[in-house]
């Protein structure tokens, strides 16, 4: 993989995951809804997955350069 698009989609990666954590823990903390129309039991696991997993896509992407 090329250097430029490798580092590009870390850095996408990355700052997807990290505001969706920080976005979701804002929100649950706040007994805020996390997504419309969607209990926080599921809304809250399924988002935090969604941001870990970003985040190890980014980390993945950085360690194939």
């Amino acid at each position: 993989m090329e250097r430029g698009p490798a580092i590009f989609a870390a850095t996408v990666f990355l700052l997807f995951g990290a505001a969706l954590l920080v976005w979701t823990g804002a929100r649950a903390l706040h007994r805020a809804p996390v997504a419309e129309g969607v209990r926080p039991v599921v809304a809250v696991p399924l988002a935090v997955l969604a941001g870990a997993g970003s985040l190890a896509l980014g980390i993945w992407c950085l360690q194939r350069f």
